[in-house]
């Protein structure tokens, strides 16, 4: 039984997909040639590796199997090319890194943007994803490193936990508005009012949705925006409110007319982590970029 390492990616890519066509466009395969390597890995094996349905395909057991392996050699593969260093001229590196929204677009393009520039020959993957998903999937072995909050997440106890930066989630309010001379407000207080929120997909908006829920009343959102600083202009316009990061709403009160009140939850001040499986298995590159990561961990 003999499969390459473009047999181990491309499965790796179709099981993480749930598609042979997405996971093709992934290993950037042609999907004849995808699916032709598909069936000779099943030859090889002498058994079904993939579960194949209407809605996609899923790993058999005999797939688990070879899925479990293929993550394996190819977090192997990226060990060997960080040790080798200044050696290895024409391979790069990649690490696959998942974050919670205020990871992602506050507190990593700064410290992204430094590490990528020194490190021309090293490609990063960043996804947004709820901190709970995050951990499985770090747990998992579907990402090298997730930025969480507060740890949440069934799979948490497996991971090493590196501290990263504090995020505080504070309430964004049109200058002039009768809270915003409040010093605290609970969440709570605020759910008969309109909101403006983040685009569908969002892990703080599914985060504060649920924290809504839980207080018995929906959030009502009047438009959904793609990054905090439109979210802050619909509230200087008076569309809504908004819970935003205070690092986003410290920014955007610069340019802006709003306030900010803090908000009394405890679920609104928030530890970021950065996880891993084993920091010492990370292929070279991958941990010193989590080293430079956490440098800084005392920034707020």
């Amino acid at each position: 039984m003999r499969f390459d390492l473009t047999d181990l990616r491309l499965f790796l890519h179709v099981a993480e997909a749930g598609s042979i066509t997405a996971g093709a466009e992934r290993a950037a395969l042609a999907l004849a040639s995808a699916s032709a390597r598909i069936r000779g890995m099943e030859a090889a094996a002498g058994t079904a590796l993939l579960q194949r349905g209407r809605r996609g395909v899923a790993p058999t057991p005999a797939g688990e199997a070879v899925l479990h392996h293929a993550r394996l050699v190819l977090q192997q593969m990226e060990r060997m090319r960080g040790e080798l260093g200044d050696y290895a001229r024409g391979l790069k590196g990649h690490v696959r890194i998942l974050g919670n929204t205020a990871a992602v677009t506050e507190f990593l393009p700064e410290p992204l943007a430094e590490w990528l520039a020194a490190h021309p020959r090293i490609d990063i993957d960043l996804e947004e994803r709820p901190s709970h998903v995050i951990v499985e999937a770090v747990a998992a072995g579907l990402a090298d490193l997730g930025i969480v909050a507060d740890m949440a997440g069934g799979g948490a106890a497996e991971l090493e936990r590196i501290p990263f930066r504090i995020d505080r989630l504070v309430l964004a309010v049109p200058r002039g508005h009768p809270l915003a001379a409040r010093r605290r407000i609970a969440f709570a207080e605020v759910l008969d009012e309109d909101f403006v929120g983040l685009s569908p997909g969002s892990a703080l908006q599914d985060h504060l949705a649920r924290h809504a829920a839980r207080a018995g009343r929906p959030l009502t959102l009047r438009v959904r925006l793609g990054g905090f600083d439109s979210v802050c202009r619909m509230v200087e316009q008076g569309v809504g409110l908004a819970v935003v990061p205070e690092t986003a709403a410290r920014r955007c009160r610069r340019s802006m007319a709003i306030r900010t009140v803090p908000l009394s939850d405890p679920w609104a001040l928030r530890r970021l982590s950065i996880c891993v499986r084993s920091l010492d298995a990370l292929p070279a590159h991958a941990r010193r970029l989590v080293e430079h990561l956490a440098k800084d961990s005392s920034r707020p």
